[in-house]
């Protein structure tokens, strides 16, 4: 299944630019840090703009926090942003301006999970070792175990069910693993997959079962309007739009529940997102004091 895989994957990968040759560990990293609960389309521009403004880590680590956040733009959950910016300073002092190879060291760096360290370790130096989001999750599910998803995540099995699958050879495990991803994304879709375009259909266990629905735990569904991560990101805009720091009032304006914005403003400052000024007004962090 896999060396098909790996055929389709050649022929068919998207032209995705954090995955043309000579991009670096770091491009990788703020690749993967953008990606985060946020579509490719929506990175793609900010990831240019970043990598053309910040190509090391040391260029990003220079930077005040309140510019990396105006540049973070739409990404939205902009704490990302914060972290990137202390894990770049970290990198620059700690290992010579080069985003680390080894997964444990990644893991050290401010902000980096397991996901992402793997990911870094995998995509940026060809290593062998289990990538698994909800793409991979979704493709394991079906096309080996035959369940219509995945289910709730486990750590433990989630990796070793991934990892029997990649191949022993570094370079084609980490192909492997992006592969696996790319099929979750574009074909192997939650809502509608495309089963016959998949590279993999006669090995599926899932169409060799029927496609059988899946009957596991229902999956929370996110929403957005009128929640605190949308008067979080209003606020912010005002923020980012402003060259000198913003009074209450103009805030005020942004959420007509004054208890919500409120309680949404004080999140932004205890994350550090948000800093207030001597004379009580609000700014983006590190530009006015």
């Amino acid at each position: 299944m896999i060396d098909t895989l790996l055929d389709w994957f050649d022929e068919n990968a998207r032209d995705l630019p954090w995955r043309h040759g000579g991009t670096t560990g770091w491009g990788v990293l703020v690749s993967e840090i953008m990606l985060q609960q946020t579509p490719v389309a929506r990175v793609e521009p900010i990831w240019l703009s970043w990598m053309a403004r910040w190509p090391v880590p040391s260029a990003l680590a220079a930077e005040t926090q309140g510019e990396v956040v105006r540049a973070w733009g739409k990404l939205g959950y902009p704490r990302r942003a914060l972290r990137l910016h202390a894990a770049a300073g970290v990198i620059a002092d700690e290992h010579g301006d080069v985003v680390p190879s080894d997964v444990d060291t990644l893991l050290a760096l401010p902000g980096i999970g397991a996901y992402t360290a793997r990911a870094v370790a995998a995509f940026a130096y060809g290593q062998r070792c289990p990538v698994v989001d909800t793409n991979v999750r979704r493709v394991v599910a079906r096309a080996v175990n035959g369940a219509g998803d995945a289910g709730p995540p486990s750590t433990t099995r989630d990796l070793a069910e991934t990892e029997v699958l990649l191949p022993k050879q570094p370079a084609r495990a980490a192909k492997a693993s992006a592969a696996l991803m790319e099929l979750g994304a574009v074909v192997c879709t939650a809502r509608s997959p495309k089963c016959v375009d998949c590279p993999v259909i006669a090995d599926c266990a899932w169409v060799l079962a029927g496609r059988p629905a899946y009957d596991g735990p229902a999956k929370a569904v996110q929403r957005f309007a009128g929640t605190d991560r949308q008067v979080r990101g209003l606020l912010l805009d005002v923020l980012r739009g402003s060259a000198e720091p913003a009074a209450k009032t103009k805030l005020d304006v942004v959420w007509s529940d004054a208890g919500q914005r409120d309680r949404c403003l004080d999140s932004l400052l205890v994350d550090g997102l948000v800093e207030q000024t001597s004379d009580g007004r609000f700014a983006l962090p590190g530009e006015h004091r």
